[in-house]
């Protein structure tokens, strides 16, 4: 099993990269995910819109900044038209905004998909070439992967074409979600699709994704599946020290993975909220925005219904403290803690546009609105 991954020139050892999530992997969870990994792996932003960045959209332009001690930077693109995949592209090279940029194939979420974005879009044999010939043309050197799904459903399978056509358009590496978009995030991850596209497209590194909860995880899908690193998404939420499990399950650690108490993990949270704010310019702010967390971080702990609601409607670093410091903090890591977290709902039916399946190789364009709702990221 390689213990490094290469996306371009950049060495990512271990082969371990943290998913972009929107409304998650902000500057302030990167910084807590590099922090506990010792700064090993890469670690991509929240999905930004090409549209949005093309139009310096105010909060687009904050979340494409990071950290000085963030290299490589990594940039999450989300774009269904060629030409502005294009621009946003040529922007983040010419204005040297990142080190690696990554296309974003895999959203099932159905305002993307009914525009023909997402998950839907390599369905679309031709709109995806014309995008990635764009994004590789445009990136001037700069390594650009892609993030995607199975397919649509069971019976629009589309990641081996989706592969092939990445390799011959000079894509550098290709994330492979084992559901399909109709899935959402229910059932089980299909490991052997990742096999399978590792099979299909040997010439560059395939990265699985899905249902990776623990360290262990990550190790047996590259040994089942053999390929060469992985993508971890909901596996962190409220578990940022799981970087931490990874590198060390990579250098032989094993007895070193994180079992914290919920004292530790309390700390953790503080600090995550106060990242936040600072990120935000205001407390408040911060501390409001890191609300959505405390359900993950203190899933499987003894804490109780009222406890989390009260948590979760904390208004200052202040309240949040003392609200923590009135549990028992004394509490060991339960086991079996690292079960799913996050979205685990699925849908049947994917939303898509009029006719979007009648045929792959029909010339398809995207409506410009297509990005209008997830403007600013």
């Amino acid at each position: 099993m390689s213990q490094q991954l290469a996306i371009g020139p950049h060495a990512v050892t271990p082969p371990v990269v943290l998913a972009p999530m929107a409304g998650i992997t902000n500057a302030p969870f990167r910084t807590l995910c590099r922090e506990f990994s010792g700064g090993k792996g890469l670690f991509v932003s929240e999905m930004i819109t090409t549209r949005a960045l093309v139009e310096r959209n105010e909060k687009t332009m904050q979340l494409v900044r990071f950290d000085a001690s963030e290299r490589p930077r990594s940039i999450q693109l989300y774009g269904v038209d060629p030409v502005t995949v294009g621009k946003a592209v040529r922007m983040i090279a010419d204005e040297d905004l990142a080190d690696h940029i990554d296309l974003n194939f895999g959203c099932p979420v159905p305002k993307v998909t009914r525009k023909g974005g997402g998950s839907a879009l390599p369905y679309k044999r031709n709109l995806l070439r014309d995008i990635l010939r764009e994004a590789v043309t445009g990136a001037n050197g700069l390594p650009v992967t892609m993030k995607m799904r199975k397919g649509i459903d069971d019976d629009h399978l589309t990641y081996l074409d989706a592969g092939r056509i990445a390799v011959a358009e000079g894509v550098t590496a290709i994330a492979l979600h084992g559901r399909t978009a109709a899935q959402h995030y229910s059932g089980t991850a299909d490991w052997t699709a990742i096999a399978r596209l590792k099979e299909a497209v040997p010439e560059i590194p395939v990265l699985g994704n899905g249902d990776i909860w623990s360290a262990g995880d990550a190790v047996r899908m590259m040994r089942e599946t053999g390929c060469d690193g992985v993508v971890v998404g909901r596996g962190c939420l409220g578990r940022p020290w799981l970087f931490g499990d990874l590198v060390a399950v990579f250098e032989g650690r094993e007895q070193e993975t994180a079992a914290p108490t919920l004292r530790e993990v309390a700390d953790v949270m503080v600090r995550h909220a106060r990242l936040l704010g600072e990120w935000l310019g205001d407390e408040a702010r911060g501390v409001i925005d890191f609300r959505k967390h405390v359900a993950w971080y203190t899933k499987g702990f003894s804490v109780g219904s009222q406890a989390r609601s009260r948590l979760a409607t904390a208004a200052s670093l202040a309240e949040l403290r003392s609200l923590l410091d009135g549990l028992d903090l004394d509490q060991p890591w339960p086991p079996g803690a690292e079960g799913p977290r996050g979205r685990t709902h699925g849908r049947n039916r994917v939303v898509l546009p009029d006719g979007w399946l009648d045929d792959p190789y029909a010339c398809a364009a995207v409506g410009s609105d297509a990005e209008l709702d997830t403007s600013g990221g």
